[in-house]
Parts: C-alpha cells; sequence; structure tokens
C-alpha cells in the first residue's frame, strides 16, 4: 500500500479511484493532482514509481485534506450553533438542516424510533 497524506491508499485500483480514500480529495480533484503530477490516470497504484508517488504527495500537499479539513469543518459547525442560527440550531438538535421534512422521513439525522406509550384510560 501507498502511503499519502498518513492514509493507506489500496494498490489494487486505479490512481484516481485509490487517491478519493483520502478525506477531502473527490474524483475531479484526483485527476487534477494526477494531471499536475504527470501521472496516468489509468494506472494502477502498485506501478506507479517512487518518484511518481514523491510527486503526487507534493500536489496532494497544496490542498487542505485529512484533518486540517475536518477539524475546518467541525470549526464551522461550533461558529453556527453560536451564533445560534436556524443552521446551528438545527445541528445542536440533531435534526436535518436543508429544509427537508422530519415527519416520516429523516431518521439518518433523528436516530432509531423512540416508542412513546399509548395513556392507558381509567376504567370504572
Amino acid at each position: 500500500m501507498a502511503r499519502i497524506a498518513g492514509v493507506d491508499i489500496p494498490k489494487q485500483k486505479r490512481g484516481v479511484i485509490s487517491l478519493t480514500y483520502i478525506y477531502g480529495i473527490g474524483r475531479s480533484r484526483a485527476k487534477e493532482i494526477l494531471a499536475t503530477a504527470k501521472v496516468e490516470e489509468s494506472t494502477k497504484v502498485e506501478d506507479w514509481t517512487d518518484d511518481e508517488i514523491g510527486r503526487i504527495r507534493d500536489a496532494v500537499g497544496t490542498f487542505k485534506i485529512e484533518g486540517e479539513l475536518r477539524s475546518e469543518v467541525q470549526l464551522s459547525i461550533k461558529r453556527l450553533m453560536d451564533i445560534g442560527c436556524y443552521r446551528g440550531i438545527r445541528h445542536r438538535s440533531g435534526l436535518p438542516l436543508r429544509g427537508q421534512r422530519t415527519k416520516n422521513n429523516s431518521r439518518t439525522r433523528k436516530g432509531r424510533r423512540k416508542t412513546v406509550a399509548n395513556k392507558k384510560k381509567v376504567t370504572k
């Protein structure tokens, strides 16, 4: 396995796909990185030379990825919660924040169903 930005990327996959295992790198950014490093997109990682891996590491280093990007995202969410805007309130209460309905769906954000028992009727 090649190790780039502290992440083991799979060596049996093509370069474009394996770079997407790094947080903050998608398909388009992976293509851009390989183009600047002058490495063929369809080449598998196991076929990369040490020189090519070094050029890819340099190209990846220009972007904000992994821990730095994760902390920036968390700080942005914390800022929204601190100022108390709508999105911040939704983050705080664990509800969807982009206008989705919550009556039926949104189980990913809300978690498992919490069943509430009915009140028992008093019999005379």
